[in-house]
């Protein structure tokens, strides 16, 4: 048996038994001893690796909530407001304005072959001051080629007159989510699954882009670039396609695939309807996991996303909706149909992840936890409130007494704070979004996510997010919702592990657990928490392997 010691300048453990060490012994790709370098070297022979000599390590970051799409997505043009950098090291620089997206399409266009669409992606254009990309502007880049730009939220896309026209949308469209002009003519807007699907050939080369194998191995090389161990495509892959089960298999069991990914069943995007089908489906992958492809969580989807106007908002609503606006956001999932869902899955035994970025849909997912526990009491659930944008502080006393989870999308502050405030939300509740601090005062148990491709995958900019609360702009957005550094560091590990009922093997440094490290240059328990999404990434270990990032 070949044990080998790594010493770091300093391992931050996350096990509050034994927070902190200098050394950690690796066999058989798990942690064989922790602790100072005479502790560690005193099981036996041993091969000192002094790599990470001066590093930091800890456990390898969580992502509880990313979509292996975010992989396939650079094989299209990215046309997103901030600059980004794919799972290569190039930066692509962000489009500030509809003149730049445009600018940007009509480049790309000439190298589109005779007859295909063109599809785009990153596009937000809630920057966009004065007016949003509608049709008329994807008309200055062709007016034949079919256009498809998905928008950064992923609940939206932009269509230009061609591709309006050859999907038959029309003023007499019925399909709600068709946004349109005064005279009720459809303008481009395509908001939601229904409403996006019309365009279908845009669909169709969105969904070709993303199930190549290139968006599996992007995906997880973008996740070891940030220091991440295992990632979670949470429901966008069809559990119930064997061509999508496979691939996932090919991917994962090649011997340099550089993450572990938890893949979660959903209804969503083709997934199984029936929640009975969905639960024994899901029920017999969790049976088949493997070291590194993990399966056994269920990912339901209620409402929108604030900055698109289509998550469900409890009164007063949206401050500043765009023309034409109903009022409220659409529901993915018909309220109704909620609490028999849950029912299903938590007598299954199978963790539920339901997405709820307005606190009304929050309600609903609440109400029917509370009713399942009441019927069933399996007290270990950890059912979780995704995004939990909104989520108010009685809603995180219920969590909290339900024994309820939250995986908070805390990036929203530095990417949608200013426009939350000013156009969305209004000040005060704007100012509450993103609650970590409140969750914690609540004794909920939170993670936090990126939901990639919606924003860059990467912990210590989330962590940064929730430390700090900085917006954009640089202003500080609820302060008193602010936490500390370790209670961040956390989040990105042990509790995220917890939530996904991975704790037991991942999520801290210490003896029987994965041997999956974050190494990293600086230690960001010791720098000015403002930096802390500038420490630089080495890369990960994985069961005892490095992996440097961007190879």
């Amino acid at each position: 048996m070949t044990t080998t010691i790594y010493p770091a300048r300093r391992i931050i453990t996350m096990n509050r038994g034994l927070p902190f060490a200098d050394a950690v012994a690796v066999r058989d790709g798990r942690v064989l001893a922790v602790g100072s370098r005479d502790d560690v070297e005193r099981w036996g022979p041993c091969t000192i690796d002094d790599r990470f000599a001066d590093k930091v390590l800890l456990p390898g970051f969580i992502e509880a909530h990313s979509h292996v799409m975010s992989g396939g997505l650079w094989n299209l043009p990215y046309v997103g407001f901030f600059d980004r950098t794919d799972p290569d090291g190039t930066v692509w620089e962000g489009c500030r304005s509809i003149d730049e997206v445009v600018d940007r399409l009509l480049r790309v266009e000439a190298d589109v072959a005779a007859g295909e669409p063109l599809i785009a992606w990153g596009l937000d254009p809630i920057y966009f001051t004065g007016e949003r990309l509608l049709a008329q502007h994807l008309d200055r880049v062709s007016e034949r080629r079919p256009i498809f730009v998905f928008h950064a939220s992923a609940h939206l896309a932009t269509v230009n007159t061609a591709m309006l026209d050859v999907s038959e949308i029309s003023s007499s469209t019925t399909t709600p989510g068709v946004a349109r002009n005064e005279d009720g003519t459809p303008n481009g807007e395509l908001q939601e699954p229904p409403a996006m699907s019309l365009a279908r050939i845009g669909m169709i080369g969105l969904g070709t882009a993303i199930a190549s194998d290139d968006a599996y191995w992007n995906y997880a090389r973008t996740g070891r670039n940030a220091g991440h161990t295992l990632i979670t495509d949470l429901g966008t892959s069809r559990v119930n396609s064997d061509t999508v089960l496979e691939t996932w298999r090919r991917t994962t069991a090649a011997p340099d695939y550089p993450c572990r990914v938890m893949v979660a069943g959903s209804p969503m995007f083709g997934g199984p309807q029936d929640p009975d089908e969905l639960a024994e489906i899901v029920t017999g992958l969790r049976d088949s996991s493997t070291d590194k492809l993990r399966f056994g969580v269920v990912k339901l989807i209620l409402d929108g996303s604030i900055q698109g106007f289509t998550a469900r908002v409890n009164w007063p609503h949206y401050l500043n909706p765009p023309d034409g606006h109903p009022g409220n956001g659409q529901w993915l999932m018909a309220p109704d149909q909620v609490a028999e869902t849950v029912k299903i899955l938590h007598r299954a035994r199978i963790t539920v992840h339901c997405h709820c970025n307005g606190d009304q849909a929050s309600e609903v997912f609440i109400d029917a936890v509370e009713r399942a526990i009441a019927e069933d009491p399996w007290l270990d659930h950890r059912h979780t409130v995704q995004h939990c944008q909104m989520t108010t502080a009685s809603q995180y006393e219920r969590m909290g007494r339900a024994g309820m989870s939250a995986n908070i999308f805390s990036n929203h502050l530095f990417h949608w704070g200013d426009q939350h405030r000013d156009i969305t939300l209004g000040p005060e509740r704007a100012a509450r979004i993103d609650g970590c601090n409140t969750a914690r005062r609540s004794g909920v148990r939170f993670s936090f996510h990126s939901d990639a491709p919606v924003t860059p995958m990467g912990h210590l900019h989330v962590a940064w997010c929730a430390v700090n609360r900085l917006t954009a702009t640089g202003e500080v957005l609820g302060p008193d919702e602010c936490i500390s550094v370790e209670q961040a560091l956390r989040a990105a590990t042990i509790d995220a592990a917890h939530q996904l009922r991975l704790d037991h093997e991942m999520g801290s440094i210490e003896v029987g657990k994965l041997a999956d490290f974050a190494v990293l240059d600086d230690d960001p328990l010791d720098v000015d928490p403002v930096t802390l999404k500038d420490i630089g990434v080495w890369g990960t270990v994985l069961g005892g392997v490095p992996h440097p990032a961007r190879t």
